[in-house]
């Protein structure tokens, strides 16, 4: 996946050549030192010639700048067309390069999820930044519903959806005992107490099982509880009992609307993100299953007219092949997708699979990106801004 495809011998008594072949755009870089003991140097950077430059150009005694000359032998690297594409490339070549470190090298921390604990007699659901995988690389433990920009995030929309439900929201070690005092949410009617046996086991356990299908849905099957008991009130002419209801989904409406469109239970979030390449009429396609991303390929528009195969053919291709659910660490690859997703600003696209994939939508969002590189290609043709005036140190 993403291999450094390009690559450079350094010799430092020909830096002017050397430099000089090398082109002024963003790539992910991985500089090979001359000891066979020592750790490769990689880097990510927005101007591959100028860094180098800085890197392997001449020692200036007077500078504390860090310099390479002495210690590279040569370079491996790829072009990167996107902020996306730089950040996945540079995470699969410091996951194969350092393993012991990768985290530390990308700040990499596992997005904010709900979880509802199944393990739990009383499941509740909470925040979480952790997810548990069994062998075959299926969450276990509960279901997650995710991801979100921020634990607080996550938090506000928990608190918000959990108005609709007597779930618990306390950490307290459930023990039913009719002594206990019970909590604030026990007393104002939003909890059905099993601390002091306010509920039987089943009826907890079918409060429960509203929740994962609210989660599951997202938001769906409540709303539509709420619509058929609407109809029912008013065909029965109790207008008092439709109207709290319409007041139910109106507020539901409202927590909806404030969630981002990514979040979703884990094992359902497939999508498909497009991005940018560094080749002409090219589009990088990275398929997201189950959370986990895909291995990426290009398609070249460029190429097509000659296949006897369609875009649209070579996206079915490409998005109906089953995944094995188990390849890639799922926190690590939600972070990636997340990270991604609430930049700002987003470069590229994004479309999710409902019931199906809604292809002309995404040939569409094709000919946008394609059409905007074009776009740009073109401004930076004119004098002055060309590669040599960007690549200038």
């Amino acid at each position: 996946m993403l291999e450094l495809d390009c690559g450079l011998e350094f010799d430092a008594g020909r830096t002017e050549e050397f430099f000089s072949s090398l082109p002024p755009l963003p790539a992910v870089c991985l500089i090979q030192p001359r000891e066979e003991t020592a750790e490769p140097f990689l880097i990510r950077t927005q101007n591959l010639q100028r860094r180098l430059q800085r890197l392997l150009g001449p020692i200036d005694p007077s500078s504390k700048r860090l310099n390479l000359s002495a210690f590279a032998s040569g370079l491996r690297y790829r072009l990167t067309g996107s902020a996306f594409e730089q950040t996945l490339t540079y995470y699969v070549q410091a996951k194969q390069l350092f393993p012991k470190r990768y985290h530390a090298m990308m700040r990499l921390r596992p997005p904010a999820v709900l979880k509802v604990n199944l393990r739990n007699a009383y499941p509740r659901c909470y925040v979480t930044r952790r997810i548990p995988v069994d062998d075959a690389g299926v969450p276990t433990g509960g279901t997650y519903y995710g991801p979100f920009a921020s634990r607080r995030s996550a938090q506000a929309f928990a608190e918000r959806a959990l108005d609709f439900f007597k779930v618990r929201r306390c950490q307290i070690k459930i023990r039913r005992d009719p002594a206990f005092p019970g909590c604030i949410y026990s007393e104002m009617k939003m909890c059905l107490a099993p601390c002091f046996a306010g509920c039987s086991k089943e009826e907890y356990d079918a409060e429960v099982q509203h929740l994962l299908q609210f989660l599951q849905t997202s938001g769906e099957s409540l709303r539509s509880t709420f619509e058929g008991e609407r109809e029912r009130a008013s065909e029965e002419l109790d207008f008092e009992r439709a109207s709290a209801l319409h007041k139910k989904v109106e507020k539901l409406d409202e927590v909806l609307r404030g969630r981002p469109e990514i979040t979703r239970r884990i094992q359902d979030l497939d999508a498909v993100i497009l991005q940018r390449t560094a080749e002409e009429q090219a589009i990088g396609v990275y398929a997201v299953r189950g959370g986990r991303l895909a291995e990426p390929f290009s398609l070249r528009f460029g190429e097509i007219a000659s296949q006897p195969r369609s875009a649209e053919q070579l996206f079915r291709d490409y998005l109906e092949t089953e995944m094995s659910v188990g390849e890639g660490d799922l926190g690590e690859h939600l972070w990636l997708v997340a990270k991604w997703y609430f930049s700002n600003p987003r470069d590229g696209e994004i479309f999710f699979r409902e019931k199906d994939w809604p292809y002309r939508r995404i040939l569409r969002a094709c000919s946008r990106l394609l059409a905007a590189k074009s776009s740009e290609a073109a401004s930076t043709e004119k004098p002055g801004t060309g590669p040599s005036s960007e690549g200038a140190p």
